[in-house]
């Protein structure tokens, strides 16, 4: 009986070309990573950062008027929060009071000071006066005093012009005296208007600062932007320097990313960067170095470690790259601050 050889079955190569396609996709994906990680560096470690600037009181009081709500947007310069300012305005009342009595003061003052001029005037006159009769009493001293050497007048008369001379001579001592205290008077009333002056310039600069402190009452905002979480309602007592809430900015937007000290040595400002948003993966934004830190993330921490002190562990450390985001305007929508970002700089 003859026997039928069979024909072994054709293997088809669609199998192979499968298998020899997929090792060659899988090449070049592996060949594009390995050259991609060659030429670049990349970091996880990055956020979003943008301008949050606090919305503080100058002045303590009760919180009258909030004209804003939780995370509304804002523009710089919009009234935020009004203080109840019931009490400054009462304060500003008596010391505007207290400035026209000082005023008043003044008047007063510089009215007796020319008082006391017109009789300094008039003790000049009595100096002079004085003067005059002194010499009419010496001569007329010196005439008796012949007269009674010739006895022509009597002892009676000789001594009633030395009394007179002596008279004459005190009576322009006291007027001297009177001259001195004028002169004295005049310049204590001239202090006394000096410092009344300088009191209400006190005064003036008090009323100024009272003013001062009653336009602090109404807040506004520091910056255009959105607010966070308000922190306060109407009738609330707050402190001044006490945060009320912040605003962050929304049109100002950048990227710190934290490398590696073995990553960093071929970056300078200027390099390219691209940017993937974890919350926006399918979103790739391009960018550029702008600077690098002049010292390491744990420099800025509260407790910077210290390797001088207990066991020594060395650690990689990171230092902050800010990184500038193209076309920020196109991406605002979309970047809030504090979002975590990848980060890959092309070195090669």
């Amino acid at each position: 009986m003859e026997q039928e050889q069979k024909q072994p079955k054709k293997k088809s190569p669609i199998r192979y070309v499968i298998i020899a396609t997929i090792v060659i996709a899988a090449g070049i994906f592996g060949w594009t990573k390995i050259s991609y990680a060659i030429s670049h560096e990349s970091t996880d470690d990055a956020q979003v950062e943008t301008q949050i600037s606090p919305v503080l009181p100058r002045v303590s009081g009760y919180v009258k008027i909030m004209d804003v709500k939780d995370y509304d947007s804002v523009k710089a310069g919009q009234l935020l929060v009004e203080i109840d300012d019931a009490d400054l305005q009462a304060q500003l009342l008596q010391m505007q009071a207290d400035y026209e009595t000082a005023q008043a003061d003044i008047v007063n003052a510089q009215a007796a000071l020319k008082n006391a001029q017109v009789g300094l005037n008039t003790n000049h006159g009595d100096i002079k006066l004085s003067s005059i009769k002194i010499q009419q009493a010496e001569e007329d001293f010196e005439r008796n005093q012949k007269l009674y050497a010739d006895q022509a007048i009597t002892k009676k008369q000789l001594d009633d012009s030395r009394f007179s001379l002596e008279q004459a001579r005190q009576q322009s001592s006291n007027n001297q005296s009177e001259l001195s205290t004028a002169q004295s008077r005049i310049a204590i009333l001239q202090a006394g208007i000096a410092k009344a002056k300088a009191g209400l310039a006190a005064k003036a600069a008090a009323i100024q600062q009272q003013q001062l402190k009653i336009s602090y009452t109404k807040v506004y905002a520091p910056q255009s932007g959105r607010l966070g979480k308000l922190n306060i309602t109407a009738g609330q007592y707050v402190q001044a320097g006490s945060p009320l809430f912040q605003i962050v900015n929304d049109t100002t937007y950048w990227v710190v990313a934290n490398f590696k000290e073995t990553q960093i040595r071929k970056f300078y400002p200027g390099m390219p960067v691209e940017i993937s948003l974890d919350a926006y993966p399918d979103s790739t934004l391009q960018g550029q170095v702008t600077s690098l830190s002049e010292a390491t993330g744990a420099r800025f921490a509260v407790l910077p470690p210290d390797n001088a002190s207990g066991n020594f562990v060395k650690v990689t450390q990171r230092i902050p790259v800010k990184v500038n985001i193209n076309n920020v305007a196109r991406y605002s929508h979309i970047l809030r601050a504090g979002l975590s970002a990848d980060v890959s700089i092309k070195v090669n």
